[in-house]
């Protein structure tokens, strides 16, 4: 086997992973993601038993057990790049035997559910609701690092492409599927299911106007109008579409839900929309425990 070199797959002194400075025990096989590292406590309060909590930067990590299921939740912090450090850290912990520095004969699958905030452009999805993705759509270019075309939905990408007049001065789309099985596991009469946009920031990638002008003033529009196969672009956020990409390439099971607390064409922001995560975090728990 080829060893990882030292430059490569960086451990501390304690035998941690270098970024979420956990060890491999710490974490379970079902671990839950959230962007905001305060979030992490308000998952980790409904666990009946919390053993490990451990923190570095904006990566909070807290591993308990909920009606006898061992869970983790970790803490990404925002954005796509963060993703790239959270997925990578997190599949060497589970398939990579660090004294060795080698990729375990025997693989390991984690099933990983991000609990996130979203915006709604659809006039017909409401704030306050739960949003399920189907599919996602990349605008950053994490995807493009790797060799990931088996994983990608290119006639999907390339429709967007078409249908929006996108500029060659950013990066490709990619769209990416989630794991059928977690979400078929988590719908209900309470979710919907949604093509959801991923951004690379949140005010001109989003089309928020504050003093900068944007590229293109009708990017909300066109991603609302955007339909290819009865697949239409539902909400807005910034994690989902490289955890479903990175997921996919390294053979582990995710699933996004969003909790919708803004509809950007009604104008609209949620009146409670820390009730409303909360909600969403005890509905997603009591569906995988």
């Amino acid at each position: 086997m080829n060893k990882i070199a030292a430059s490569e797959l960086i451990i501390n002194p304690d035998g941690s992973i270098y970024h979420l400075n956990i060890l491999p025990e710490d974490i379970a096989p079902l671990i839950i993601t959230v962007g905001d590292p305060d979030r992490v406590s308000a998952v980790s309060n409904y666990f009946d038993t919390i053993e490990v909590k451990k923190a570095k930067r904006e990566f909070v990590t807290h591993t308990g057990t909920l009606r006898g299921k061992r869970i983790s939740v970790i803490s990404t912090g925002i954005g796509t790049d963060n993703i790239d450090i959270v997925f990578n850290e997190l599949d060497a912990l589970v398939n990579v035997d660090f004294a060795s520095r080698t990729v375990k004969n025997e693989f390991t699958s984690l099933d990983i559910v991000r609990i996130g905030t979203s915006g709604s452009i659809q006039e017909n999805i409401p704030v306050d609701s739960f949003l399920i993705s189907d599919y996602a759509i990349g605008f950053d270019s994490l995807l493009h690092f790797y060799e990931s075309d088996h994983v990608l939905d290119s006639a999907l990408s390339e429709a967007f492409i078409q249908q929006t007049n996108w500029s060659s001065k950013k990066s490709d789309p990619y769209v990416v599927k989630g794991n059928q099985q977690l979400i078929d596991q988590l719908a209900s009469e309470q979710t919907v299911l949604g093509f959801t946009a991923t951004n690379v920031g949140f005010y001109g990638p989003q089309s928020r106007k504050i003093r900068l002008n944007v590229q293109d003033e009708d990017l909300n529009d066109k991603l609302a109008t955007f339909n290819h196969n009865n697949k239409k672009i539902t909400n807005l956020e910034m994690e989902t579409a490289g955890i479903y990409g990175l997921a996919n390439l390294l053979g582990h099971r995710a699933v996004s839900m969003n909790a919708i607390i803004a509809n950007r064409p009604l104008g609209e922001f949620s009146n409670t929309p820390k009730e409303t995560v909360d909600q969403l975090i005890q509905y997603t728990l009591g569906k995988l425990v």
